[in-house]
């Protein structure tokens, strides 16, 4: 039996109420900036698929009895003045609205099953989402972020109220599900993995110093090239 290695932490995974179905972009799982792994690794309820388009919900999720009307995707866009019922506060950081555009409040708001994230570039994303109709058929998570991505000059966005994946989800459980615990959990990953890209980008570009020793004899040092005659 293999010894277990006291200097390996325990991840810990959390048991949210709602489920997050992450549809990545094939181009994006490469990427050390990614954040996908991140959710699944920390949240149970979290499902990763990689692709372009899924013909509904059910196959993209892999759950036959799931309900289009339970589901609400983060919408690639901003609050319009058009949607019907909107009385968000200038404190609401998530919006839910119907795919009629009235906002979803109370019970309905309480009986969403899950929410789906588009993994990827601005550019990847709005190619996922035109390439899954079905995408229409869901309720649309509309984010106003608390605060700037933690990504900095790591990684340029659009429009600075965008975020990763896992800030965008991060923000959506803490505002639906009151769950700050998970907020603060996956922010803090997401902190650490950041501050070891910019260690190792650091360390890269630190230039490599050679100390080279004064011959005591011409000849001696094994850093200058050999000048016998016969290379004259």
């Amino acid at each position: 039996m293999e010894e277990a290695n006291p200097e390996k932490k325990a991840v810990k995974k959390y048991d949210t109420r709602l489920q997050v179905l992450i549809l990545r972009h094939p181009q994006e799982q490469d990427k050390e900036l990614g954040t996908a792994p991140i959710l699944v690794d920390r949240l149970s309820k979290a499902v990763l698929r990689t692709g372009l388009s899924w013909p509904n919900l059910k196959k993209a999720l892999g759950d036959p009895n799931a309900e289009s009307s339970r589901w609400g995707v983060l919408f690639l866009g901003t609050l319009k003045a058009s949607a019907k019922e909107i009385t968000a506060s200038a404190k609401d950081s998530v919006v839910v609205i119907n795919r009629h555009g009235y906002r979803v409040m109370g019970k309905e708001l309480k009986a969403l099953d899950g929410i789906v994230v588009l993994d990827g570039t601005w550019a990847q994303a709005k190619t996922m989402w035109w390439r899954n109709a079905w995408l229409l058929k869901l309720n649309r998570v509309i984010l106003k972020p608390t605060a700037p991505s933690l990504y900095g000059l790591l990684r340029r966005e659009p429009r600075k109220e965008c975020l990763s994946s896992l800030e965008a989800v991060a923000e959506v459980l803490l505002a639906l599900d009151n769950n700050k615990t998970v907020f603060d959990d996956l922010k803090d990953s997401f902190k650490v993995k950041l501050e070891e890209i910019r260690a190792a980008k650091k360390l890269a570009r630190s230039p490599v110093r050679v100390t080279l020793r004064s011959p005591k004899a011409q000849g001696s040092d094994p850093c200058r090239p050999s000048t016998s005659p016969a290379n004259n």
